[in-house]
Protein backbone atom coordinates (compact mmCIF):
# COMPACT_ATOMS: atom_id res chain seq x y z
CA UNK A 1 0.00 0.00 0.00
CA UNK A 2 2.82 2.41 0.85
CA UNK A 3 4.87 1.48 -2.40
CA UNK A 4 1.60 2.29 -4.33
CA UNK A 5 1.28 5.84 -2.91
CA UNK A 6 4.88 6.41 -3.82
CA UNK A 7 4.60 5.12 -7.19
CA UNK A 8 1.43 7.23 -7.49
CA UNK A 9 3.31 10.43 -5.99
CA UNK A 10 6.73 9.77 -8.42
CA UNK A 11 4.20 9.76 -11.38
CA UNK A 12 2.19 12.97 -10.20
CA UNK A 13 4.83 14.78 -9.90
CA UNK A 14 6.84 13.44 -13.63
CA UNK A 15 3.72 14.59 -14.57
CA UNK A 16 3.59 18.31 -12.99
CA UNK A 17 7.42 18.07 -13.80
CA UNK A 18 6.39 17.49 -17.34
CA UNK A 19 3.70 19.82 -17.61
CA UNK A 20 5.60 23.06 -16.36
CA UNK A 21 8.28 22.53 -18.74
CA UNK A 22 5.61 21.95 -21.54
CA UNK A 23 3.98 25.96 -20.12
CA UNK A 24 7.66 27.15 -19.74
CA UNK A 25 8.78 26.25 -23.40
CA UNK A 26 5.31 27.32 -24.64
CA UNK A 27 5.42 31.05 -22.93
CA UNK A 28 8.92 31.26 -24.62
CA UNK A 29 7.47 31.24 -28.13
CA UNK A 30 4.66 33.07 -27.65
CA UNK A 31 6.82 36.07 -26.06
CA UNK A 32 9.11 35.91 -29.14
CA UNK A 33 6.09 35.74 -31.41
CA UNK A 34 5.13 39.20 -29.82
CA UNK A 35 8.06 40.94 -29.28
CA UNK A 36 8.42 40.06 -33.18
CA UNK A 37 5.68 41.54 -33.95
CA UNK A 38 5.27 44.41 -31.89
CA UNK A 39 8.98 45.37 -33.91
CA UNK A 40 7.18 45.00 -37.06
CA UNK A 41 4.43 47.06 -35.99
CA UNK A 42 6.74 50.07 -34.30
CA UNK A 43 8.68 50.01 -37.66
CA UNK A 44 5.81 50.61 -39.86
CA UNK A 45 4.72 53.60 -37.16
CA UNK A 46 8.23 54.95 -37.85
CA UNK A 47 8.26 54.34 -41.43
CA UNK A 48 4.54 56.47 -41.30
CA UNK A 49 5.80 58.98 -38.98
CA UNK A 50 8.65 60.07 -40.93
CA UNK A 51 6.62 60.08 -44.08
CA UNK A 52 4.18 62.56 -42.07
CA UNK A 53 7.06 64.78 -41.09
CA UNK A 54 8.28 65.31 -44.90
CA UNK A 55 4.97 66.00 -45.75
CA UNK A 56 4.71 68.85 -42.86
CA UNK A 57 7.75 70.13 -43.78
CA UNK A 58 6.89 70.44 -47.47
CA UNK A 59 3.29 72.05 -46.55
CA UNK A 60 5.29 74.68 -43.86
CA UNK A 61 7.81 75.69 -46.48
CA UNK A 62 5.28 76.13 -49.55
CA UNK A 63 2.97 78.14 -47.43
CA UNK A 64 6.26 80.18 -46.01
CA UNK A 65 7.18 80.73 -49.73
CA UNK A 66 3.43 81.60 -50.26
CA UNK A 67 3.29 84.55 -47.37
CA UNK A 68 6.51 85.58 -48.59
CA UNK A 69 5.55 86.05 -52.03
CA UNK A 70 1.79 87.98 -50.56
CA UNK A 71 4.17 90.43 -48.24
CA UNK A 72 6.44 91.58 -51.37
CA UNK A 73 3.57 91.93 -53.70
CA UNK A 74 1.91 94.06 -50.43
CA UNK A 75 5.31 95.98 -50.43
CA UNK A 76 5.55 96.73 -54.19
CA UNK A 77 1.85 97.92 -54.00
CA UNK A 78 2.47 99.97 -50.54
CA UNK A 79 5.14 102.16 -52.43
CA UNK A 80 3.67 102.58 -55.54
CA UNK A 81 0.99 104.35 -53.56
CA UNK A 82 3.60 106.39 -51.81
CA UNK A 83 5.01 107.72 -54.84
CA UNK A 84 1.60 108.31 -56.21
CA UNK A 85 1.02 110.22 -53.23
CA UNK A 86 4.57 111.54 -52.93
CA UNK A 87 3.72 112.99 -56.78
CA UNK A 88 -0.33 114.05 -55.79
CA UNK A 89 1.52 116.53 -52.77
CA UNK A 90 4.59 117.48 -55.12
CA UNK A 91 1.97 118.82 -57.25
CA UNK A 92 -0.20 120.69 -54.72
CA UNK A 93 2.94 122.37 -53.00
CA UNK A 94 3.63 123.81 -56.74
CA UNK A 95 -0.14 124.95 -56.58
CA UNK A 96 0.44 126.68 -53.26
CA UNK A 97 3.37 128.56 -54.20
CA UNK A 98 2.14 129.62 -57.79
CA UNK A 99 -1.23 130.93 -55.51
CA UNK A 100 0.79 132.72 -52.63
CA UNK A 101 2.87 134.25 -55.04
CA UNK A 102 -0.16 136.87 -55.91
CA UNK A 103 -1.49 136.72 -52.33
CA UNK A 104 2.05 138.02 -51.34
CA UNK A 105 2.10 140.58 -53.71
CA UNK A 106 -1.99 141.47 -52.63
CA UNK A 107 -0.22 142.11 -48.53
CA UNK A 108 2.42 144.37 -50.03
CA UNK A 109 -0.06 146.38 -51.67
CA UNK A 110 -2.54 146.04 -48.58
CA UNK A 111 -0.02 147.10 -46.11
CA UNK A 112 0.97 149.85 -48.48
CA UNK A 113 -3.08 151.26 -48.18
CA UNK A 114 -2.88 150.91 -44.95
CA UNK A 115 -0.30 153.00 -44.45
CA UNK A 116 -2.46 155.88 -46.91
CA UNK A 117 -5.44 155.32 -44.31
CA UNK A 118 -4.17 155.92 -41.73
CA UNK A 119 -2.20 159.09 -42.80
CA UNK A 120 -5.77 159.90 -44.31
CA UNK A 121 -7.06 159.57 -41.07
CA UNK A 122 -4.70 161.70 -38.98
CA UNK A 123 -5.25 164.36 -42.09
CA UNK A 124 -9.29 163.97 -40.93
CA UNK A 125 -9.10 164.50 -37.40
CA UNK A 126 -6.63 167.31 -37.76
CA UNK A 127 -9.41 168.70 -40.07
CA UNK A 128 -12.39 167.55 -37.57
CA UNK A 129 -10.51 169.67 -34.92
CA UNK A 130 -10.23 172.61 -36.90
CA UNK A 131 -14.00 172.51 -38.15
CA UNK A 132 -15.13 172.23 -34.28
CA UNK A 133 -13.11 175.20 -33.03
CA UNK A 134 -14.55 176.93 -36.46
CA UNK A 135 -17.78 175.94 -35.20
CA UNK A 136 -17.11 176.86 -31.70
CA UNK A 137 -16.32 180.34 -33.01
CA UNK A 138 -19.48 180.91 -35.17
CA UNK A 139 -22.22 179.77 -32.68
CA UNK A 140 -20.51 180.55 -29.30
CA UNK A 141 -21.20 177.48 -28.01
CA UNK A 142 -18.76 174.96 -26.86
CA UNK A 143 -18.33 171.33 -28.07
CA UNK A 144 -20.35 170.08 -25.02
CA UNK A 145 -23.08 172.67 -24.70
CA UNK A 146 -23.62 171.60 -28.52
CA UNK A 147 -23.38 168.02 -27.46
CA UNK A 148 -26.46 168.39 -24.87
CA UNK A 149 -28.73 170.82 -27.37
CA UNK A 150 -28.33 167.69 -29.87
CA UNK A 151 -28.75 165.19 -27.16
CA UNK A 152 -32.08 166.81 -25.75
CA UNK A 153 -33.46 167.11 -29.53
CA UNK A 154 -32.88 163.72 -30.09
CA UNK A 155 -34.18 162.99 -26.96
CA UNK A 156 -37.80 164.70 -27.17
CA UNK A 157 -37.89 162.76 -30.79
CA UNK A 158 -37.24 159.42 -29.28
CA UNK A 159 -39.87 160.17 -26.88
CA UNK A 160 -42.96 161.52 -29.65
CA UNK A 161 -41.64 158.21 -31.44
CA UNK A 162 -41.89 155.70 -28.10
CA UNK A 163 -45.06 156.90 -27.35
CA UNK A 164 -46.69 156.74 -30.89
CA UNK A 165 -45.03 153.14 -30.90
CA UNK A 166 -46.36 151.88 -27.00
CA UNK A 167 -49.81 153.61 -28.34
CA UNK A 168 -50.08 151.45 -31.13
CA UNK A 169 -48.65 148.55 -29.61
CA UNK A 170 -51.00 149.11 -26.41
CA UNK A 171 -53.96 149.19 -28.76
CA UNK A 172 -53.30 146.19 -30.77
CA UNK A 173 -52.56 144.30 -27.55
CA UNK A 174 -55.67 145.28 -25.99
CA UNK A 175 -58.19 145.00 -29.55
CA UNK A 176 -56.58 141.35 -29.80
CA UNK A 177 -57.04 140.47 -25.85
CA UNK A 178 -60.60 142.00 -25.52
CA UNK A 179 -61.82 140.04 -28.77
CA UNK A 180 -60.38 136.63 -26.67
CA UNK A 181 -61.91 138.04 -23.56
CA UNK A 182 -64.99 139.04 -24.73
CA UNK A 183 -65.63 135.61 -26.50
CA UNK A 184 -64.73 133.35 -23.52
CA UNK A 185 -66.67 135.62 -21.25
CA UNK A 186 -69.51 135.51 -23.70
CA UNK A 187 -69.65 132.29 -24.16
CA UNK A 188 -69.36 131.61 -20.16
CA UNK A 189 -72.17 133.85 -19.73
CA UNK A 190 -74.10 132.24 -22.54
CA UNK A 191 -73.80 128.89 -20.62
CA UNK A 192 -74.78 130.18 -17.61
CA UNK A 193 -77.51 132.42 -16.70
CA UNK A 194 -79.49 132.56 -13.59
CA UNK A 195 -82.39 134.57 -12.06
CA UNK A 196 -81.86 137.28 -9.36
CA UNK A 197 -83.61 137.87 -6.67
CA UNK A 198 -83.36 141.63 -5.21
CA UNK A 199 -83.73 141.31 -1.33
CA UNK A 200 -84.08 144.46 1.37
CA UNK A 201 -83.00 144.99 4.80
CA UNK A 202 -86.93 144.33 5.77
CA UNK A 203 -89.24 141.75 5.79
CA UNK A 204 -93.26 142.08 5.46
CA UNK A 205 -95.61 139.74 7.32
CA UNK A 206 -98.82 139.93 6.62
CA UNK A 207 -101.95 139.40 8.83
CA UNK A 208 -105.07 138.54 8.56
CA UNK A 209 -106.85 141.97 10.14
CA UNK A 210 -105.43 144.86 11.72
CA UNK A 211 -107.00 143.28 14.92
CA UNK A 212 -104.39 141.02 15.01
CA UNK A 213 -102.04 144.30 15.55
CA UNK A 214 -103.43 144.48 18.78
CA UNK A 215 -102.24 141.08 20.00
CA UNK A 216 -99.03 141.24 18.54
CA UNK A 217 -97.97 144.49 20.67
CA UNK A 218 -99.86 142.49 23.81
CA UNK A 219 -101.45 144.38 27.18
CA UNK A 220 -99.11 147.29 27.72
CA UNK A 221 -96.49 146.68 24.60
CA UNK A 222 -95.19 143.22 26.48
CA UNK A 223 -95.76 140.70 23.27
CA UNK A 224 -93.97 143.14 21.03
CA UNK A 225 -91.44 143.38 23.53
CA UNK A 226 -90.76 139.98 24.34
CA UNK A 227 -91.00 139.27 20.17
CA UNK A 228 -87.89 141.59 19.89
CA UNK A 229 -86.07 140.32 22.74
CA UNK A 230 -85.97 136.91 21.62
CA UNK A 231 -85.59 137.81 17.90
CA UNK A 232 -83.13 140.12 17.93
CA UNK A 233 -84.88 142.69 15.48
CA UNK A 234 -87.43 145.51 15.13
CA UNK A 235 -90.89 144.86 14.30
CA UNK A 236 -92.56 147.87 13.10
CA UNK A 237 -96.48 148.37 13.59
CA UNK A 238 -97.54 150.86 11.58
CA UNK A 239 -100.25 152.48 9.12
CA UNK A 240 -100.05 149.97 6.93
CA UNK A 241 -103.10 147.71 6.61
CA UNK A 242 -102.75 144.47 7.44
CA UNK A 243 -98.78 143.83 7.52
CA UNK A 244 -96.07 144.05 10.35
CA UNK A 245 -93.07 144.97 8.90
CA UNK A 246 -89.42 143.22 10.56
CA UNK A 247 -86.41 145.14 10.72
CA UNK A 248 -83.35 144.05 10.97
CA UNK A 249 -79.25 144.28 9.56
CA UNK A 250 -78.51 140.50 9.96
CA UNK A 251 -80.60 138.56 7.39
CA UNK A 252 -80.65 135.33 9.53
CA UNK A 253 -82.12 136.72 12.16
CA UNK A 254 -84.77 138.72 9.84
CA UNK A 255 -86.38 135.37 8.68
CA UNK A 256 -86.21 133.41 12.03
CA UNK A 257 -88.38 136.24 13.23
CA UNK A 258 -90.57 136.01 10.19
CA UNK A 259 -91.07 132.21 10.56
CA UNK A 260 -92.00 132.77 14.22
CA UNK A 261 -93.97 135.60 13.91
CA UNK A 262 -95.69 133.77 10.69
CA UNK A 263 -96.40 130.51 13.22
CA UNK A 264 -97.78 132.82 15.71
CA UNK A 265 -100.20 134.84 13.62
CA UNK A 266 -101.61 131.31 12.10
CA UNK A 267 -101.35 129.50 15.80
CA UNK A 268 -103.42 132.77 17.58
CA UNK A 269 -101.78 131.93 20.62
CA UNK A 270 -99.76 135.31 21.24
CA UNK A 271 -97.81 135.45 24.72
CA UNK A 272 -94.10 135.75 26.08
CA UNK A 273 -93.99 132.08 27.00
CA UNK A 274 -95.15 130.82 23.34
CA UNK A 275 -92.90 133.48 21.90
CA UNK A 276 -89.51 132.25 23.19
CA UNK A 277 -90.68 128.72 22.48
CA UNK A 278 -92.07 129.46 18.61
CA UNK A 279 -88.58 131.38 18.13
CA UNK A 280 -86.45 128.59 19.70
CA UNK A 281 -88.13 126.18 16.55
CA UNK A 282 -87.93 128.88 14.16
CA UNK A 283 -83.90 129.25 14.84
CA UNK A 284 -84.00 125.25 14.95
CA UNK A 285 -86.02 125.20 11.55
CA UNK A 286 -83.13 128.08 9.96
CA UNK A 287 -80.00 126.34 10.77
CA UNK A 288 -81.61 123.48 9.25
CA UNK A 289 -82.38 125.58 6.17
CA UNK A 290 -79.31 126.75 5.94
CA UNK A 291 -77.43 123.73 6.57
CA UNK A 292 -79.53 122.14 3.50
CA UNK A 293 -78.94 125.22 1.61
CA UNK A 294 -75.48 124.98 1.88
CA UNK A 295 -75.39 120.73 0.96
CA UNK A 296 -77.35 121.90 -1.99
CA UNK A 297 -74.81 124.29 -3.47
CA UNK A 298 -72.21 122.30 -2.98
CA UNK A 299 -73.97 119.35 -4.80
CA UNK A 300 -74.94 121.98 -7.51
CA UNK A 301 -71.16 122.25 -7.95
CA UNK A 302 -69.51 119.34 -7.50
CA UNK A 303 -67.15 119.79 -4.49
CA UNK A 304 -67.65 116.69 -2.20
CA UNK A 305 -65.72 116.89 1.21
CA UNK A 306 -66.05 120.66 2.32
CA UNK A 307 -65.94 121.26 5.39
CA UNK A 308 -69.09 121.32 7.26
CA UNK A 309 -68.36 124.67 9.14
CA UNK A 310 -67.67 126.48 5.27
CA UNK A 311 -71.48 124.50 4.24
CA UNK A 312 -73.08 126.17 6.97
CA UNK A 313 -71.41 129.46 5.77
CA UNK A 314 -72.51 129.24 2.30
CA UNK A 315 -75.62 128.49 3.49
CA UNK A 316 -76.12 131.76 5.30
CA UNK A 317 -75.65 133.52 2.06
CA UNK A 318 -78.81 132.38 0.55
CA UNK A 319 -80.11 135.25 3.04
CA UNK A 320 -77.60 137.77 2.57
CA UNK A 321 -77.83 140.65 -0.61
CA UNK A 322 -75.29 142.94 -1.86
CA UNK A 323 -76.79 145.52 -4.21
CA UNK A 324 -80.15 143.58 -4.18
CA UNK A 325 -78.26 140.60 -5.64
CA UNK A 326 -78.47 137.33 -3.34
CA UNK A 327 -74.65 136.14 -2.48
CA UNK A 328 -75.39 132.71 -2.42
CA UNK A 329 -77.09 132.61 -5.93
CA UNK A 330 -73.83 135.10 -6.66
CA UNK A 331 -71.71 132.28 -5.18
CA UNK A 332 -72.45 129.40 -7.66
CA UNK A 333 -72.82 131.68 -10.81
CA UNK A 334 -69.19 132.99 -9.90
CA UNK A 335 -68.07 129.36 -8.97
CA UNK A 336 -69.92 128.11 -12.67
CA UNK A 337 -68.43 131.15 -14.86
CA UNK A 338 -65.15 130.92 -13.04
CA UNK A 339 -64.64 127.29 -14.22
CA UNK A 340 -66.19 127.78 -17.55
CA UNK A 341 -63.12 130.20 -18.55
CA UNK A 342 -60.68 127.81 -16.56
CA UNK A 343 -61.55 124.65 -18.99
CA UNK A 344 -61.48 127.70 -21.49
CA UNK A 345 -57.64 128.59 -21.27
CA UNK A 346 -56.63 125.27 -19.40
CA UNK A 347 -56.29 126.19 -15.82
CA UNK A 348 -57.36 124.28 -12.97
CA UNK A 349 -61.63 124.27 -13.03
CA UNK A 350 -61.33 122.43 -9.69
CA UNK A 351 -59.57 125.33 -8.13
CA UNK A 352 -61.29 127.82 -10.37
CA UNK A 353 -64.43 126.55 -9.42
CA UNK A 354 -63.97 125.84 -5.11
CA UNK A 355 -62.65 129.16 -4.82
CA UNK A 356 -65.34 130.88 -6.67
CA UNK A 357 -67.72 129.12 -4.47
CA UNK A 358 -66.17 130.14 -1.62
CA UNK A 359 -65.00 134.01 -2.42
CA UNK A 360 -67.71 135.37 -0.35
CA UNK A 361 -67.98 133.31 2.71
CA UNK A 362 -66.18 136.40 4.66
CA UNK A 363 -69.39 137.76 4.26
CA UNK A 364 -71.90 135.34 6.09
CA UNK A 365 -70.02 136.19 9.39
CA UNK A 366 -71.52 139.64 8.89
CA UNK A 367 -70.12 142.22 11.44
CA UNK A 368 -68.99 139.82 13.59
CA UNK A 369 -65.27 140.16 12.69
CA UNK A 370 -64.05 143.27 11.68
CA UNK A 371 -61.76 144.18 8.14
CA UNK A 372 -62.70 143.35 4.74
CA UNK A 373 -64.92 140.26 3.69
CA UNK A 374 -62.01 138.82 1.18
CA UNK A 375 -59.29 138.96 3.73
CA UNK A 376 -62.28 137.70 6.40
CA UNK A 377 -63.10 134.69 4.33
CA UNK A 378 -59.39 134.09 3.11
CA UNK A 379 -58.72 133.95 6.74
CA UNK A 380 -61.22 131.38 7.22
CA UNK A 381 -60.39 128.92 4.50
CA UNK A 382 -56.99 129.14 5.65
CA UNK A 383 -57.90 128.06 9.45
CA UNK A 384 -60.37 125.39 7.94
CA UNK A 385 -57.51 123.82 5.72
CA UNK A 386 -57.78 125.13 2.53
CA UNK A 387 -54.43 125.33 0.02
CA UNK A 388 -52.67 128.26 -0.49
CA UNK A 389 -53.96 128.97 -3.91
CA UNK A 390 -57.53 128.98 -2.69
CA UNK A 391 -56.70 131.25 0.26
CA UNK A 392 -54.95 134.02 -2.20
CA UNK A 393 -58.14 133.60 -4.80
CA UNK A 394 -60.33 134.31 -2.09
CA UNK A 395 -57.81 137.02 -0.50
CA UNK A 396 -57.57 138.51 -4.05
CA UNK A 397 -60.33 138.90 -5.58
CA UNK A 398 -61.28 142.46 -4.51
CA UNK A 399 -56.93 143.08 -4.76
CA UNK A 400 -56.71 143.43 -0.96
CA UNK A 401 -53.77 141.00 -1.87
CA UNK A 402 -51.74 140.51 -5.31
CA UNK A 403 -53.02 137.39 -6.89
CA UNK A 404 -51.02 134.82 -7.51
CA UNK A 405 -52.65 132.36 -10.09
CA UNK A 406 -54.27 132.26 -13.04
CA UNK A 407 -57.89 130.66 -11.29
CA UNK A 408 -57.54 133.73 -8.85
CA UNK A 409 -57.38 136.25 -11.81
CA UNK A 410 -60.42 134.23 -12.93
CA UNK A 411 -62.52 134.24 -9.68
CA UNK A 412 -62.01 138.29 -9.79
CA UNK A 413 -63.58 138.54 -13.48
CA UNK A 414 -65.82 135.74 -12.71
CA UNK A 415 -67.18 137.76 -9.89
CA UNK A 416 -66.57 141.04 -11.32
CA UNK A 417 -69.06 139.39 -14.19
CA UNK A 418 -71.55 138.44 -12.38
CA UNK A 419 -72.06 141.46 -10.30
CA UNK A 420 -71.94 143.80 -12.91
CA UNK A 421 -73.90 142.41 -15.91
CA UNK A 422 -77.45 144.27 -16.73
CA UNK A 423 -79.72 143.13 -14.09
CA UNK A 424 -77.82 141.77 -11.87
CA UNK A 425 -77.33 144.50 -9.19
CA UNK A 426 -78.89 147.23 -8.16
CA UNK A 427 -77.95 150.74 -6.13
CA UNK A 428 -79.53 153.36 -4.51
CA UNK A 429 -79.64 157.15 -6.69
CA UNK A 430 -77.88 158.54 -3.65
CA UNK A 431 -75.43 155.97 -3.65
CA UNK A 432 -74.69 156.08 -7.65
CA UNK A 433 -74.22 160.10 -7.83
CA UNK A 434 -71.83 159.97 -5.07
CA UNK A 435 -69.55 157.28 -7.00
CA UNK A 436 -70.59 159.51 -9.91
CA UNK A 437 -68.58 162.17 -8.30
CA UNK A 438 -66.41 160.83 -6.83
CA UNK A 439 -64.70 159.34 -10.26
CA UNK A 440 -64.54 162.87 -11.58
CA UNK A 441 -62.96 164.01 -8.38
CA UNK A 442 -60.52 161.77 -8.31
CA UNK A 443 -59.26 162.49 -12.19
CA UNK A 444 -59.47 165.97 -11.16
CA UNK A 445 -56.77 165.75 -8.86
CA UNK A 446 -54.05 165.09 -10.96
CA UNK A 447 -51.93 167.91 -12.57
CA UNK A 448 -52.43 168.56 -16.43
CA UNK A 449 -56.07 167.78 -16.45
CA UNK A 450 -58.72 170.54 -17.98
CA UNK A 451 -62.16 168.43 -17.67
CA UNK A 452 -63.23 165.33 -16.44
CA UNK A 453 -66.82 163.23 -17.62
CA UNK A 454 -67.85 160.11 -15.91
CA UNK A 455 -70.27 158.64 -18.24
CA UNK A 456 -72.21 155.22 -19.29
CA UNK A 457 -73.62 154.84 -15.28
CA UNK A 458 -70.07 155.34 -13.69
CA UNK A 459 -68.73 152.44 -16.29
CA UNK A 460 -66.24 155.12 -17.87
CA UNK A 461 -64.49 158.28 -17.30
CA UNK A 462 -62.82 160.38 -19.70
CA UNK A 463 -60.35 163.32 -19.19
CA UNK A 464 -59.41 165.59 -21.52
CA UNK A 465 -56.06 167.18 -20.79
CA UNK A 466 -53.93 170.62 -21.36
CA UNK A 467 -52.14 169.80 -24.49
CA UNK A 468 -49.19 172.06 -23.18
CA UNK A 469 -48.63 169.91 -20.36
CA UNK A 470 -49.38 166.62 -20.93
CA UNK A 471 -47.54 164.88 -24.28
CA UNK A 472 -48.65 161.44 -25.68
CA UNK A 473 -46.44 159.60 -23.48
CA UNK A 474 -47.37 161.33 -20.24
CA UNK A 475 -51.18 160.82 -21.43
CA UNK A 476 -50.50 156.94 -21.33
CA UNK A 477 -49.16 157.32 -17.86
CA UNK A 478 -51.88 159.09 -16.60
CA UNK A 479 -54.08 156.94 -17.60
CA UNK A 480 -52.61 154.30 -15.61
CA UNK A 481 -52.04 156.68 -12.87
CA UNK A 482 -56.21 157.20 -12.64
CA UNK A 483 -57.09 153.82 -13.06
CA UNK A 484 -54.96 152.86 -10.58
CA UNK A 485 -56.04 155.45 -7.49
CA UNK A 486 -59.91 154.63 -8.72
CA UNK A 487 -58.83 150.99 -7.88
CA UNK A 488 -56.95 151.95 -4.14
CA UNK A 489 -59.77 154.89 -3.18
CA UNK A 490 -63.21 153.44 -4.97
CA UNK A 491 -65.63 150.74 -4.34
CA UNK A 492 -67.83 150.06 -7.00
CA UNK A 493 -69.87 147.41 -9.44
CA UNK A 494 -67.39 145.50 -12.48
CA UNK A 495 -64.73 147.84 -14.08
CA UNK A 496 -64.45 151.36 -14.73
CA UNK A 497 -62.94 152.71 -18.28
CA UNK A 498 -60.25 155.45 -17.81
CA UNK A 499 -59.71 157.24 -21.00
CA UNK A 500 -57.26 159.88 -21.49
CA UNK A 501 -57.87 162.44 -24.60
CA UNK A 502 -54.98 165.23 -25.92
CA UNK A 503 -56.04 167.55 -28.60
CA UNK A 504 -53.76 170.09 -30.08
CA UNK A 505 -55.62 172.88 -31.86
CA UNK A 506 -54.10 174.96 -34.41
CA UNK A 507 -56.07 178.15 -35.47
CA UNK A 508 -55.29 180.79 -37.86
CA UNK A 509 -57.24 183.76 -39.59
CA UNK A 510 -56.82 184.43 -43.23
CA UNK A 511 -57.27 188.03 -43.76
Amino acid sequence: MFQLDVANLVTFLAVAIAGFAIGYLAKQYLGASRLRSAEAKASRLLADAQTKQKEVILQAQEEALRIRHQAEEENRRRRADLRRQEERLQRRRDSLERRLEPIEAKEKQLESRERELSRQREELKELRRKQVQELEKVSSMTREEAKETLLQATEDEVRQDAARVIREVELETKEEADRLARKIITMAIQRYASDQVAETTVSVVPLPSDEMKGRIIGRGGRNIRALENAMGVDLVVDDTPEAVTISSFDPVRRETARLALTKLIMDGRIHPARIEKVVKESQEEVEAIIIEEGQRAVSEVALPGLHPELIKLLGKLKYRTSYGQNQLIHALETAHLAAMMAAELGADVDLAKEAGLLHDIGKAVGHEVEGPHALIGADIARRLGKSPQIVNAIAAHHREEEPQSVEAILIEAADAISGARPGARRESLESYIKRIKALEEVANSFDGVAESYAIQAGREIRIIVKPEEIDDLAAIRLSKDIAKKVEESLEYPGQVKVTVIRETRAIDYAK
